[in-house]
This record gives structure tokens, C-alpha cells and sequence, in this order.
């Protein structure tokens, strides 16, 4: 192929996938198919002033349609279990009929199930949640102010009636004797919302606490007209488990095929995080569920599994024999064993700071390389924290030192060595930093998840002591389809030397 072809058929694939992308996009599943649903039973699309309030998708260089029917999604693939495996629909609750005295129709709930990943994505319509009902801290408050508070007290203890769903007429009519029952029962759940290994899975808790009641006592002080996730979260100050509760959130809105970012509730009472930024950054809004006061009735409500649940963490424990490659790769050749889905996730997580994303150094003709060293610092993530971070390299200035000294004398190219004190930055200062560089330095950490948002040419390169030998890192830049290095330690040590000297012929072999 000569190079006019080729830029004809890169302007024409990219041309196609916008036309695609925005067709996807006008389309709304927000319940049931709409040979189930009448008119009046439909999810209501958000008024005008509301979805001027909504955040639009940006345009992303590695999307790739997400409706495909998800059957035909190969067990295991890399599509499985990064994209839309979600092939198994069960309808709890299906609306069908108007509600017993009025009220617009009953509710419906329906889960898809992913064989691979063992876990289901739950959307329903007419959904109330009272937060009165449900136990735990208020949330959102600042760190400082709640120190030394347990984490049992953040997690959610919900009593009867905190999830309720409106049924149909046919099921609580007059006469019928009965006026609630539990929408999903025990044996359900275990087969479409498994608790797997976690000990505590607070989705699972909350789906399986949902009551489906009568008309009559589906009264709502207030409706949320917008499509809502409802969000657990563990672990909340650590970025990579941050970062898998991103990703299980991210493809709930596109499994369910969401027409613009949704708004956010977080049914958890952890105080609030730099992270929240993000959170923000990359949805409509979010809210506590305890500062919702009254009955709040949900229009079309989407329950986001738990990180556990995602491809990021599963991958640490079990093999997923998968390797990142382009967009443009995968709409020519279709493979089971490659995917873009995470390229495209480091993608929003860039425009969402807006970031250009269009700007792809492919070859990297570039007069300054930035070498980006993140650094482990000592601050305070949670209540429970005391502001130490745990070594994972006792001479980390030494080996910064020396690294910034190569860097600056070397003449080969120019370096611009950047210290990477990502605690006392903003999160949309650690995006860019980590987007405008060439090479990629750190200790094993959590820090280095943020590789995710790495563009396509960067190289990376780990130093792992002898006690954290784990895979996070490693396996995000396979899935990312980055060049990935290594320097295992004997202990928690690193010699400068060996260090310069790899970082040195990873700048030879990037032309510098």
C-alpha cells in the first residue's frame, strides 16, 4: 500500500468510525426493548434544560462500537473481558401493564451477565431508594475531620425498604393479598451476582435488599430523570483500585448503551479523596446517597459492579492471555487475543481534563523526550491512614539523583527530566504529565496505574523490589500493547547504575 493510500484509508476509517460513533451515541437502551415496553412505560429521555447539564462522550481515537450483540462475543476473548461480554439478559421485573391506581406504569429490572468476568451489569426503571433507610456515615466529608473512623462505619447496612421498585398491576392488584415481595432471591443471586471471593460485596447486598411494592406505596418525594449509576466503592483512596471502579462504571454506561455520561451516586460513606476529581472529570456529577434526603425515585437507575469484578483486578489472579494493539488494527483484522478497550479508556480519562486525544505520536518526532519519574510520597489517604507510604525503594533519591544527572549531561537528545510528586499535584496535572511522556520511571506502586492513560509510544519502566513482585503494572502496559521493562531488585535497593543504564538504552533505542 503507497502512503496516499494509506493516508486515504486512515482519513476514511476515521471519517466512518465519528459517523458510527455519533449513530451509537443517538441511541438510548435505558430499559426493556421497545417491543416489550409500551410508549408510556419507556424510560423518559431528560428533558432539554437537564441534558444541557449532561456531559456529551468526546470522540476517541481508539473507540470501537460497543453494541454489538453480545452473544456473539467469544467466551474469554479479550472482548470478554474488556468490552461488552455481557451476553446473558435476565428480566427480574418486566413493565407491561399500568400501575394499580395510576402512577405511570410499574418498574422493570433486568441484570446481563458476563460468563467471563462472573458478574452482571443491573439497570432498572422506577426505582426508589430512601437513604434514611440505609446505615452508614454521611460521606463526602472532609479527611480531616472524620480521622480514626472505621471503615465498617462507610459501608452500607440497609434496612427493609431503603431499594424499592414499583410493580405492575397485574401482580398487586386489589385482592391480590400481598403488597411487597423480594425482587431477586437467594438463588439468583448466586448465579447472576456471585459473591466470588469477595468478602463482602455490598452490590450484591444492595440488589438483593430490593423490594418490588404496589402503587400505593410507591410514593416519591423527588424523581431523578437522568440516567444514574449506583456506585460501591473499596479501597477509594488507592488509585488502582480507583481506577477499576472508573473502568466497571465506564463500561456500565456503554453496555446500557447510555447516550450521554451519566450522573453519579455513591451508596458509601467514605470522605472525600483527590480521586473525586476524576470521578467528576469524567461524569455528570456525583452525590452521596446519604445527602439525598426523603424518597428519591430513580427514572433508569444502572448498578456499576464492584472493581473486584473487572478484567484490571481479575487479571492479577487468573490468566488473560490478551495484548493491546489499535483501533485502526482491530476494525481491519479482528482478533480475539488483542484489544483497544483500555487504550480507549486512557482516552476519556484524557479528554475528560481536556487533554488533546487526536494527538498520537506515532513516531514520535519529537526535539525534547520527557522522562517522567513518580515518585512515593508520605501523605494522608484515609481515616484510617497514618501518613506513612510503605518503601518500595529505600534510595529512591539516590536513584533519582543520579537519573536527573545522566539526563542533564546527556548530549545525545534533549531530556527533560520531570519529578513526579504526584501528591501535591491535581489530578488533571498528573494526566498530563503522564501524557506528555516519552518514558515512564517508578517503583512499584499504585501510582503507576495512571499508565493507563498513557499514549501509545510511551516505555515503561518498572523497579520492583523483592517483596512487591506483582503484575499490575506489567499487564496494563500488555493490555496497552506498551513497551515494558523491568529491573527486579534482590531486595529494596537499586544500584543507580543499572538504572541509568537501562534508561539509557531505552533512549537509544527511541532515537535519542
Amino acid at each position: 500500500m503507497n502512503i496516499m493510500t494509506s493516508k486515504t484509508f486512515l482519513i476514511l476509517f476515521f471519517v466512518n468510525s465519528f459517523s458510527i460513533y455519533f449513530l451509537l451515541h443517538a441511541q438510548h437502551r435505558g430499559g426493556p426493548s421497545d417491543r416489550s415496553l409500551s410508549a408510556e412505560n419507556r424510560p423518559r429521555q431528560p428533558q432539554s434544560h437537564r441534558r444541557r447539564h449532561l456531559k456529551p462522550w468526546p470522540i476517541l481515537p481508539s473507540y470501537l462500537p460497543w453494541s454489538q450483540e453480545a452473544a456473539a462475543v467469544s467466551h474469554r476473548s479479550c472482548e470478554a473481558y474488556f468490552g461488552n461480554g455481557f451476553a446473558r439478559r435476565v428480566d427480574f421485573l418486566s413493565s407491561s401493564a399500568p400501575a394499580v391506581g395510576g402512577g405511570g406504569g410499574g418498574g422493570w429490572f433486568r441484570c446481563s451477565y458476563s460468563e467471563t468476568l462472573r458478574s452482571s451489569i443491573c439497570e432498572g426503571g422506577r426505582l426508589k431508594m430512601v437513604a434514611g433507610r440505609i446505615k452508614m456515615s454521611r460521606g463526602g466529608e472532609k479527611l480531616e475531620d472524620v480521622i480514626g473512623r472505621g471503615e465498617e462505619e462507610e459501608l452500607p447496612v440497609l434496612s427493609d425498604g431503603a431499594f424499592e421498585i414499583e410493580g405492575s398491576g397485574t401482580e398487586f392488584g386489589p385482592g391480590r393479598g400481598i403488597s411487597r415481595r423480594r425482587m431477586v432471591t437467594g438463588d439468583d443471586l448466586d448465579r447472576y451476582v456471585p459473591a466470588g471471593d469477595v468478602s463482602r460485596h455490598t452490590m450484591r447486598e444492595l440488589i438483593g435488599s430490593i423490594d418490588v411494592v404496589g402503587a400505593a406505596e410507591f410514593r416519591c418525594d423527588q424523581w431523578v430523570e437522568e440516567s444514574t449509576l449506583l456506585v460501591t466503592r473499596f479501597e477509594y483512596a488507592n488509585l488502582f483500585h480507583t481506577v477499576t471502579d472508573w473502568y466497571s462504571a465506564y463500561v456500565s454506561s456503554k453496555v446500557t448503551g447510555l447516550p450521554y455520561r451519566p450522573r453519579l451516586v455513591f451508596v458509601d460513606g467514605h470522605c472525600s479523596t483527590q480521586l473525586e476529581d476524576t470521578w467528576r472529570a469524567l461524569f455528570s456529577g456525583l452525590r452521596y446517597a446519604k445527602n439525598l434526603s426523603g424518597a428519591v425515585c430513580f427514572r433508569h437507575a444502572i448498578f456499576s459492579p464492584l472493581g473486584y469484578e473487572t478484567a484490571l483486578f481479575k487479571g492479577l489472579t487468573e490468566d488473560i492471555n490478551c495484548s493491546g494493539a489499535s483501533a485502526l488494527h482491530l476494525w481491519r483484522d479482528p482478533d480475539d487475543q488483542k484489544t483497544a478497550r483500555l487504550s480507549e479508556f486512557g482516552e476519556m480519562i484524557r479528554a475528560a481534563f481536556g487533554s488533546p486525544v487526536h494527538k498520537q505520536r506515532l513516531e514520535k518526532p519529537v526535539s525534547v523526550y520527557n522522562v517522567l519519574f513518580v515518585r512515593r510520597e508520605d501523605y494522608l489517604a484515609h481515616p484510617r491512614h497514618g501518613g506513612k507510604v510503605q518503601s518500595r525503594l529505600s534510595n529512591e533519591q539516590e536513584v533519582f539523583d543520579s537519573l536527573q544527572s545522566w539526563t542533564t549531561n546527556h548530549l545525545g537528545c534533549k531530556i527533560n527530566f520531570v519529578n513526579g510528586l504526584f501528591a501535591h499535584m491535581s489530578m488533571k496535572e498528573q494526566v498530563r504529565a503522564i501524557q506528555d511522556a516519552s518514558v515512564i520511571i517508578g517503583a512499584h506502586g499504585a501510582g503507576l496505574t495512571h499508565i493507563v492513560s498513557a499514549t501509545p509510544k510511551t516505555v515503561i519502566l518498572e523497579i520492583i523490589s523483592r517483596e512487591y513482585r506483582r503484575p499490575h503494572f506489567a499487564l496494563i502496559a500488555k493490555w496497552k500493547g506498551l513497551e515494558y521493562h523491568a529491573i527486579n531488585l534482590s531486595g529494596s535497593y537499586a544500584i543507580p547504575s543499572i538504572v541509568v543504564d537501562r534508561l539509557s538504552s531505552i533512549m537509544k533505542s527511541l532515537g535519542c
